[in-house]
């Protein structure tokens, strides 16, 4: 049996960063969706730019599916 280590770390690599770049892409939608004080909307800005990190959230989650499934 031989293990290409190379390859090995390369996926983990890419893994690692993707899950971390998704991670974070999530958190900061919670963040500007987020209020800034106790009773409070958020702004239209802040609240798009949320809309927005929620929807490369799952447009990423829909590749990694495509992926997989294809």
């Amino acid at each position: 049996m031989n293990i290409d280590w190379a390859a090995l770390g390369q996926v983990f690599g890419v893994s690692l960063v993707a899950t971390v770049g998704l991670v974070g892409v999530f958190t900061l939608g919670i963040v500007a969706g987020s209020p800034r004080t106790a009773g409070s909307a958020p702004s239209p800005l802040a609240r798009t730019g949320a809309y927005v990190c929620y929807a490369l959230c799952v447009a990423a989650v829909a590749y990694g599916i495509y992926l997989i499934a294809a």
